[in-house]
């Protein structure tokens, strides 16, 4: 009974996630080389069929979970969009479409409205065409998204613009603020780049300098003020010119899980780039067990994991040791604490490595997020 007894407090001592993303698939016409998802790109064949979804929104409303994101690669490419965001509304929860607004036409958008999408969160590369379109990868995407954007307010759904920021657009900055206003959006996400993934494969083509980051900072700052009651301005910083680490999705598995395309349960984005982790599937086991006793949930949970000066820092329960996957990337060990901060012995390389590359006169060209091409009979592997 005592055994039983702790095992079910210890159940309710993790409060169900804020937010369930779902990564229906990877596929996507637009190529960012930003990308949060992983090198390794999922192909379609491997990605968890309607029925494995539907369950996958009954067991995060079951839950308790308050929010989805339908998110990929590009959502609308899945046929059973709609019957999935129409389930998430039968289960009350509040629905969001994170998508470049490729390939939604006004007909598929009104299905999508009436069987129960509450928000659109819109992809913006740059606020001119050209640039944009030179990002993305794909020659008239700028246009389609003015487009798409003008349906999503013609029939008065909120939408939000996510322009992520680097090098190349960051002074494009006020015309994104600009931009954001014409079109009527609720909210503006400026974000610059977090390297991992395709972004740390493209971070000397990506990263902005010192000169770039402040303007673009002051840029935001005089638009809230300015903007108070009218826009919205969520400001993300690049981490390699900071002090202090952000804490992971709001500390690792506390408010937020993601399921990947092909039914992987993951506590951020990027997890995957972590050595050693297992990664528990929906498809064979409940996502409530995996949330609560998952061995890749229960990794970083907490501060129990972290070491010096993590545990004796006042912030452990701010920050929660900052990112895990970009400890990895600049430390060679997710174990540690994030290089971000200060205080971290690998904070110079990160600071050095943002002012060697952002100064590089001619940037190396983009390594653009597309699946790798499968050999050949006969052919070496690229």
């Amino acid at each position: 009974m005592n055994i039983m007894l702790a095992e079910a407090t210890q159940a309710r001592a993790v409060a169900p996630p804020l937010a369930v993303l779902l990564e229906l698939t990877h596929r996507c016409p637009l190529a960012c080389p930003y990308c949060s998802n992983p090198l390794e790109l999922a192909s379609q064949r491997e990605e968890m069929d309607t029925g494995g979804w539907l369950d996958v929104i009954d067991q995060a409303a079951a839950m308790g979970a308050l929010q989805l994101h339908f998110s990929g690669g590009e959502p609308a490419l899945r046929k059973d969009l709609v019957e999935l965001l129409q389930r998430a509304r039968e289960r009350g929860l509040y629905s969001n479409l994170i998508t470049s607004g490729i390939g939604i036409d006004e007909a598929k958008l009104d299905r999508m409205i009436e069987a129960g999408l509450d928000h659109v969160q819109l992809s913006l590369q740059d606020a001119t065409r050209e640039s944009a379109d030179h990002i993305a990868g794909y020659q008239g995407s700028f246009d389609k998204k003015l487009r798409f954007a003008g349906w999503v307010r013609a029939r008065e759904l909120p939408l939000t613009l996510n322009a992520v920021v680097h090098r190349h657009n960051a002074g494009n900055v006020p015309r994104m603020i600009e931009l954001a206003l014409q079109l009527g959006a609720s909210r503006l996400e400026v974000a610059h780049t977090q390297y991992y993934g395709w972004g740390l494969v493209n971070r000397a083509a990506l990263m902005p300098s010192r000169e770039q980051l402040d303007a673009a900072t002051a840029v935001v700052e005089e638009a809230r003020v300015r903007l108070r009651g009218q826009l919205v301005i969520d400001y993300v910083t690049p981490d390699y010119y900071a002090r202090r680490p952000k804490a992971c999705m709001g500390g690792w598995a506390q408010k937020f899980l993601n399921i990947s395309p092909r039914g992987d349960v993951l506590p951020c984005h990027a997890a995957e780039t972590v050595p050693g982790m297992q990664f528990d599937n929906v498809r064979d086991r409940a996502l409530l067990d995996i949330w609560q006793h998952g061995e890749a949930f229960e990794r970083y949970r907490g501060t129990a994991w972290m070491p010096e000066p993590c545990q004796s820092c006042p912030k452990k329960e701010v920050d929660w040791g900052g990112c895990r996957c970009q400890a990895l990337a600049l430390s060679g060990t997710a174990d540690t604490l994030d290089p971000v901060c200060e205080r971290s012995p690998d904070h110079a390389r990160i600071l050095q490595a943002a002012m060697d590359e952002s100064a590089a006169a001619m940037p190396p060209p983009f390594v653009y997020r597309r699946p790798a091409r499968k050999a050949l009979p006969g052919e070496s592997p690229a």
